[in-house]
């Protein structure tokens, strides 16, 4: 109005000065206030050096990770690395961009503290390798979450996360066939005993996923119980799931319980995961193992039948395979038992699933190597040699579900699991992973102590999932077939009402005795161990 239709005694110029001097004035004192701000938050965070990181990957992720760390007080972001080879020698908001060669003599050289993976496509493979390039390297590497998690284009130093070991098993999960998934579940009544275990718990999230009509949860922990409940419940809250959740505490040895909750709710599919799977604590307590694993699994699969359950699938473990120890024995018996059953034709479809240790499992060795890297070592190795299978829980719980449907009846699936992880070296990328070095025990130079303690009672150095040496193909690339030998049926009862009853007597040399009888690797074991 001052400019074009004028106003008398005030300047035209007005119009033009006015709105300019506005916009220096606010510009200038925002300014101003965010200068201090920031001074006065970096002196209270203290005047150490921040952080100097390198991000993997130039492209879209990195760039978003790149500008949520900009007014980091923590991180200073100094190069970046990528793959393309067109990108290699250009800059990137004023940072160079080197080739994946040059970044172990630029992490030297530039004293980077962080490597932070800005690829959330990358295989696990591809991450392998990077992780390899940096062995040596005292940096600690660190993943952003998957773009998806990132749509509102700000990240924190609080979303980034360590690379997990999980990340780093050398190859993809295959998705799963929605079919297979479903043929057992969708519509029908669920039963999952042990279902507050790691993986029992885990089958309850998947199953729910899936639609039954009801999903029956069985347990004898308490706590356990309710904790998987109460994550249950606020899933069907944000899933809009329908299915009836029902908690019931049991003991999978109570037979009258289990009859009643068989009779009652009538389940169409069961998921046998109840167990005591822990080698020393079972190789100590053996009479207990027998009844828990063997005898109530017996009488699990009696009941089931009785009570026209269409499918019931026992999680077994690779531990079952040649056994030297009672908790191993104690499972290939309850295989047996399933064997045996099926051979009569019975209406119920009883099948196993082996597979080897599943990562984050409760008792299992990654979640006891992080807490003994949190307290600053050592970390308890049994034997330098020592190997194992891994799988991460939601992949084996996949797995579980699938090739539960795709049985005929009698077989043992075996999961395939890759190749076997030596513990050590486990141990080693879990150091590393951390930003940490292993302590030289001559010198004494590094963070964390490697301390190989022996092996435990009846551990074995490396497992096994084959008994035998002809594994069926299925349709599905992960899942084989075995068909192993079992003892007839007469003979089988036998040995079981005699475990039965020395179990109930307490005692032990009997209980190994039988064990041997049935699994005959025990004595051998015995026969092979130094007096």
């Amino acid at each position: 109005i001052f400019t074009v239709v004028g106003i008398p005694n005030v300047p035209r110029s007005t119009g033009i000065l006015q709105p300019i001097l506005m916009f220096l004035s606010v510009g200038i004192s925002r300014a101003a206030v965010r200068y201090g701000l920031v001074a006065g938050a970096a002196a209270i965070a203290g005047s150490g050096p921040k952080r100097r990181v390198l991000i993997y990957g130039a492209g879209a992720a990195g760039r978003q990770l790149a500008a949520g760390l900009a007014n980091s007080l923590e991180m200073r972001v100094i190069a970046y690395i990528d793959d393309d080879k067109s990108l290699h020698g250009s800059v990137l908001n004023a940072r160079p961009i080197y080739p994946p060669d040059q970044m172990g003599a630029l992490v030297d050289e530039e004293a980077i503290t962080d490597v932070l993976l800005a690829i959330p496509s990358a295989s696990r493979l591809r991450r392998n390798e990077i992780l390899a390039d940096l062995r040596g390297h005292e940096v600690t590497v660190r993943m952003m979450p998957g773009i998806f998690e990132l749509a509102d284009g700000q990240v924190t130093i609080n979303d980034l996360r360590p690379v997990s070991i999980e990340d780093l098993l050398g190859r993809d999960p295959v998705p799963p066939v929605p079919d297979l998934m479903s043929r057992c579940i969708f519509g029908k009544t669920v039963m999952v005993t042990g279902a507050g275990g790691s993986i029992g718990s885990e089958l309850c999230r998947q199953i729910l996923a899936l639609e039954p009509s009801r999903l029956i949860l069985v347990d004898h922990s308490e706590y356990n119980l309710y904790a998987i409940d109460q994550e249950l419940s606020a899933l069907k809250a944000v899933t809009k799931s329908e299915a009836l959740v029902i908690a019931l505490l049991a003991s999978v040895q109570n037979q009258e319980r289990i009859g009643e909750i068989l009779k009652g709710y009538k389940p169409d599919t069961i998921y046998h995961a109840a167990a005591y799977k822990h080698v020393p604590l079972v190789e100590a307590n053996p009479a207990e193992g027998v009844r828990n694993n063997i005898l109530a699994t017996r009488k699990l699969a009696q009941l089931a039948e009785e009570s026209a359950v269409a499918d019931f699938v026992l999680i077994s473990t690779d531990k079952a395979v040649r056994p030297p120890n009672i908790m191993g024995a104690t499972k290939r018996v309850a295989e047996m038992v399933l064997q045996s059953i099926s051979a009569t034709n019975p209406k119920t479809r009883f099948s196993m699933v082996r597979f080897g240790n599943v990562l984050g499992s409760s008792g299992s060795v990654v979640p006891l190597f992080r807490q003994q890297i949190a307290h600053g070592g050592p970390i308890t190795v049994t034997h330098p040699d020592v190997t194992r299978y891994f799988m991460t829980i939601p992949e084996a719980a996949q797995l579980v579900i699938q090739a539960g449907a795709m049985a005929a009846g009698g077989e043992v699936h075996v999961l395939e699991m890759g190749e076997p992880v030596r513990i050590y070296d486990l141990a080693l990328k879990m150091i590393e992973l951390s930003g940490l070095r292993v302590r030289d025990p001559e010198t004494g130079h590094g963070d964390i102590e490697i301390k190989v303690v022996g092996l435990r009672p009846a551990e074995k150095l490396y497992e096994e999932l084959l008994i035998g040496n002809n594994p069926e193909t299925t349709g599905h690339p992960r899942i084989m077939r075995a068909r192993d030998e079992f003892p007839e049926p007469d003979i089988l009862d036998r040995a079981l009402e005699k475990l039965d009853k020395l179990s109930r007597d307490g005692d032990v040399e009997g209980l190994r005795k039988v064990l041997a009888e049935l699994v005959p690797t025990i004595e051998q074991e015995q026969a092979l161990a130094p007096a």
